[in-house]
């Protein structure tokens, strides 16, 4: 008897454990759908194929690693108190089997019990992030109205003023832009990188705006309807900028009409003396500029007569670009900017709106936009030792973004054109339908292709083989890693290197 309880006591150890130990991987996919148990499971229903490889895999390596925030770390240990319940309760069964039956067999289910329990850690996940939500939720809502009340106070005594941004793409440029623009004449506040949720915002509030501030520019995300309309409610802002609509996040918001009535609601929200900045160029922007009834200006580059900022004589090369700047009521002026791409001049001109409506110049419009620089993973130039000219458009790409970087490599007339990616992804119903179809442009502008992963870019393979492009040029791999080695036996120097789309981990394949 003696011995059948040490044995026990020996496997359960070793479960917990092993189960434990593997507690990380499941937590940092959860972290990477942002905590949400509907998003976390279409994520291990779609990557069924390969669910054990991301989680148990010994050689599982993390491009965006685990972050062990205050709420990790209160999971991992609501996580371990379900493992260690599980373990408790199949023990507890071993005993009564054992009792009853005085086999030694009973040990084996209790091996195949852990086993269990080790392998299904993604499940009781599941059940540890449900036990925690509505504490989570209170202790979320307790820094969102610390927040909102603290934005209040510094409008109400220090004058703060709020640009909101938002829209399928191009907000975070935007807010950049904007940013290195507003500092020409008021001491601005953005939130870093892509921090537009109501607990990324609140922290960015909460531990880094003050009384100094003049301008906080906030970068607003969604990815379901009346989530806009929260993240607006907090930041109070003064101007929205609506910079594009287009097929983003299609797997939650099924419709392009949807994303259109989410990103509006910025634009709801603001106060009535409030000002809306529409980027008119985009044709799911345009009919939401045009039924607004508070204070409104458009920007782009077409139907210059309808607009209130501007850009015109555009020359756009692989340095950079120039153009004529227009504000009606200021009058024009010649700009020039190290971004790449005809519409980085799009969203530059979105930055020098909010700069017009908050007092601005034309003068200090331009030396703003003349000191942006470009922003990481977006479309920026990362010097090369091997001699070739690396694009590194790396951040999560959609049909406009991706055509935007083929365009702006096509601008170079030295050298091959070699592009790496895994497609394009978050599309929904059309996802393969869009990546067929950019396949189809990178036939026209590419000399070589690599791929990352066979699933998600099939598509975009297919479509290079139907437009006759050299299949000996078309390499699939399976990693980036892998794909840089074979950039490396491929280019020299004088190409240029397109790097599109670096997937994060949750759509990272084999």
């Amino acid at each position: 008897m003696i011995i059948f309880y040490l044995c026990e006591f020996i496997i359960i150890c070793i479960g917990l454990y092993f189960s434990y130990y593997r507690s990380n991987y499941p937590i940092h996919m959860l972290q990477l759908e942002g905590y949400d148990n509907k998003e976390y499971k279409n994520w291990i229903r779609e990557n069924k194929d390969h669910v054990s490889k991301f989680l148990y895999s010994k050689n599982y390596k993390s491009k965006t690693p685990l972050v062990w925030t205050d709420r990790a770390k209160r999971l991992l240990k609501t996580h371990k108190l379900v493992n260690f319940i599980c373990f408790l309760i199949v023990a507890i069964i071993t005993d009564i089997i054992y009792e009853n039956t005085k086999s030694y067999l009973s040990l084996i289910g209790l091996i195949i019990f852990s086993l269990l329990i080790y392998y299904f850690q993604y499940v009781l996940l599941l059940i540890s992030n449900a036990i925690r939500k509505p504490k989570e939720e209170k202790i979320n809502l307790g820094f969102y109205l610390q927040a909102q009340e603290k934005i209040k106070t510094l409008k109400k005594e220090s004058g703060l003023k709020v640009l909101g941004i938002t829209g399928s793409f191009g907000k975070t440029s935007v807010k950049f832009i904007s940013d290195t623009i507003l500092k020409e004449k008021y001491r601005t506040k953005n939130t870093p990188s892509s921090f537009n949720t109501p607990m990324g915002l609140s922290k960015v509030i909460n531990n880094e705006l003050d009384k100094n501030h003049e301008v906080f520019i906030a970068e607003l995300g969604a990815k379901q309807k009346g989530e806009i309309d929260e993240v607006a409610k907090l930041v109070s802002p003064d101007i929205g900028i609506i910079t594009a609509v287009g097929p983003t996040h299609m797997h939650l918001f099924k419709t392009i009409e949807n994303i259109q009535n989410t990103k509006y609601e910025l634009i709801e929200d603001l106060p009535e003396d409030g000002i809306a900045i529409f980027n008119y160029d985009n044709d799911y922007v345009k009919p939401l500029a045009d039924k607004t009834k508070k204070k409104t200006y458009r920007y782009g580059i077409k139907d210059i007569e309808k607009l209130d900022v501007y850009a015109k004589d555009i020359r756009v090369n692989e340095k950079g670009s120039t153009f004529t700047l227009g504000i009606k009521g200021l009058g024009e002026i010649s700009c020039s900017s190290v971004l790449l791409g005809i519409h980085n001049i799009s969203n530059l001109l979105a930055g020098a709106s909010a700069a017009y409506v908050l007092g601005f110049n034309l003068e200090q419009i331009k030396n703003g936009i003349e000191k942006v620089k470009a922003v990481e993973h977006r479309l920026n130039i990362v010097p090369s030792p091997a001699g070739y000219v690396v694009i590194d458009d790396a951040f999560n790409s959609n049909p406009v973004g991706f055509r935007a970087a083929l365009s702006v490599i096509d601008e170079f007339k030295e050298g091959k054109k070699i592009i790496i990616t895994p497609g394009m992804v978050e599309l929904g119903a059309i996802e393969e339908e869009e990546n067929y179809k950019i396949g189809i442009e990178i036939a026209k502008v590419c000399d070589y292709v690599i791929l990352v992963g066979q699933k998600i870019s099939a598509p975009i393979k297919r479509a290079l083989i139907d437009n006759n492009f050299n299949e000996d040029r078309i390499f699939t791999v399976k990693s980036l890693n892998d794909g840089t080695s074979k950039l490396v036996e491929i280019a020299k120097a004088g190409d240029v290197v397109l790097f599109e789309n670096d997937l994060p981990d949750n759509y990272n394949e084999e």
